[in-house]
């Protein structure tokens, strides 16, 4: 029985036994401290804490199935919020309390929830089933109520299985009543690497990744290595027009042994990923739910200063990012300011988020994700006077301009931590591989069927450093739901952060909001498979 389908049994108990089954997950046994569970009166304390500015904003979440114009006469059968990829964006004041009501009209008896990525708020409404939550059963309803205190770019998708890789994801901004940035307007763009309802659907693809490449014969060392199918560096370019070659990765192989190799991808190279780009074969990649033959297009005017507001919302895939013709400004990222930085392009991996300024220059401009080693590309416009769209494998000479990662950005002053000794270190190492698909944390798979095993336990009011340690061969976005952490000792305040094989990353948080998080790598099939585990305050 593959992972999904023990997720999805063991959900189905928990919808049934209700908010007991969470109690259960939490006292302490076989030397484990107890736990402080998520509806404790601790986290309530903590909630009301929060200031709030006595605004409630009532929305109505619709998970369905839905047909999706993907541009270009494409069209996929997914999963959706609202019938639409990606969803309505969410958006409200610092403060505001939002009232999110999920009705999960999914089919087959499917369970779903939502996590509000990157939100430090009250662990019982994060959205983590079984840990923080029943999962929401088909044709059930499920309110999510928290005060969103912490402005910045956003966003929101379920956490059970692998269904963040299909439509179910919209941006959320929290807007700061005090901004102290000046623009002229704003754009929001969501990138995503599609294969739901195209070549197969998620669960399909984990499956076939889950069997891994032990048993199978590929021509050469493995995925990802010096093998046969190795096609070099992809990572480097330059401005190169690649033509049909974008699309070069939807055809199905198979190794020799007879066994299907429809989904995996074999070959993605990228220097600033440190070798092994990614696992899966994406027919498209979107930038607003569009395919780069019909691309979103943004009209403005030329002069005026633009926010443009990007989340990666992808599943297995990293962009590079670039406007043709002009240069970015950073401000943000993962909502938290930065100390500007001019740029020509971004690395932004699954779940990262970064806001830049950019003032636009007369006439039309692409606004390309390239996905990073895979050669392929995402596409919008900026029109902002006449002429011609450019081609769909536009490839603008910013590409290949000063890229840059989080972690050569520094902390604006006011959200840099104050300097101050650990209570609490934990290594954190990433394990597992393509052979066995056995990704891990530790050495450990993640068990669903024992969410509170070997958990990262901190107590309130401490400085905690986590030490992330790369012992694979693949990059890894690593996540922690409701805390903010800092990359070093000054570098910037961040929820996901790159993590590339072979490195360490230590990142430093105050624990400050009581309850149990989530700590996975945000490839969805990496986390799926295993390679996340628990952070939990001691009661």
């Amino acid at each position: 029985m593959n992972s999904i389908n023990r997720r999805s049994a063991l959900l189905a108990g928990l919808a049934v036994a209700g908010g007991g089954a969470l109690a259960a997950c939490g006292s302490g046994s076989g030397g484990t401290p107890a736990l402080v569970n998520p509806d404790s009166k601790v986290v309530a304390t903590t909630e009301r804490g929060r200031k709030a500015t006595g605004t409630v904003r009532d929305v109505t979440l619709t998970a369905a199935p839905a047909v999706l114009d993907l541009g270009g006469k494409v069209t996929a059968k997914s999963w959706a919020y609202g019938g639409h990829t990606p969803g309505k964006e969410l958006r409200i004041t610092a403060g505001d309390t939002l009232a999110a009501e999920l009705s999960n009209q999914l089919p087959g008896g499917t369970t779903t929830s939502v996590h509000w990525h990157g939100l430090a708020l009250r662990a019982d409404m994060d959205g983590v089933p079984p840990v923080t939550q029943a999962a929401v059963r088909a044709g059930r309803n499920f309110t999510y109520r928290f005060v969103a205190d912490t402005p910045g770019t956003y966003f929101f998708h379920p956490h059970v299985g692998v269904q963040l890789d299909r439509g179910l994801h919209a941006p959320l901004i929290v807007e700061d009543p005090k901004e102290p940035l000046s623009y002229d307007d704003e754009w929001v763009v969501v990138l995503d690497d599609w294969v739901d309802g195209v070549t197969g659907t998620p669960d399909e693809v984990l499956a076939e990744l889950s069997r891994g490449m032990g048993g199978m014969h590929t021509g050469g060392s493995g995925h990802g290595g010096s093998s046969g199918h190795d096609m070099g560096d992809m990572g480097d370019m330059g401005g190169m027009d690649m033509g049909d070659m974008a699309m070069s990765g939807t055809s199905d192989g198979g190794g020799s042994d007879g066994m299907s190799m429809k989904f995996m991808l074999m070959g993605a190279r990228s220097e600033l990923l440190g070798g092994d780009a990614g696992d899966v074969k994406y027919p498209y990649h979107l930038v607003n739910g569009r395919v780069p033959a019909d691309p979103d297009v943004y009209t403005g005017k030329p002069g005026k200063r633009v926010r443009l507001r990007i989340v990666n919302a992808g599943g297995d895939t990293a962009y590079r990012v670039a406007l043709g013709g002009h240069r970015l400004t950073i401000t943000h990222t993962d909502g938290y300011p930065v100390a500007h930085q001019q740029v020509d392009a971004l690395l932004v991996g699954m779940g990262e988020r970064y806001d830049v300024l950019v003032t636009l220059g007369d006439g039309v401009f692409p606004l390309v994700a390239l996905a990073e080693g895979k050669n392929a590309s995402g596409m919008a416009l900026v029109r902002t006077g006449s002429g011609a769209a450019p081609k769909p494998t536009v490839r603008p000479a910013e590409l290949t301009g000063m890229i840059m990662n989080a972690a050569r950005l520094t902390a604006a002053d006011e959200v840099r931590l104050d300097s101050k000794k650990a209570d609490r270190v934990h290594r954190v190492e990433l394990t597992g591989g393509m052979a066995k698909y056995d990704w891990g944390i530790n050495g450990r798979r993640y068990d669903m069927k024992n969410p509170a095993a070997h958990p990262l336990t901190v107590e309130q009011g401490q400085r905690v450093r986590l030490d992330f340690v790369n012992k694979t061969d693949m990059w890894h976005p690593m996540h922690l739901h409701g805390h903010t952490y800092q990359l070093g000792t000054g570098g910037p305040r961040k929820d996901t952060t790159i993590v590339l094989p072979g490195r360490t990353v230590s990142v430093y948080f105050d624990a400050d909001n009581p309850g149990r998080w989530m700590l996975h790598c945000h490839n969805a099939y990496h986390g799926e498979a295993g390679m996340m585990t628990l952070l939990a305050y001691e009661a």
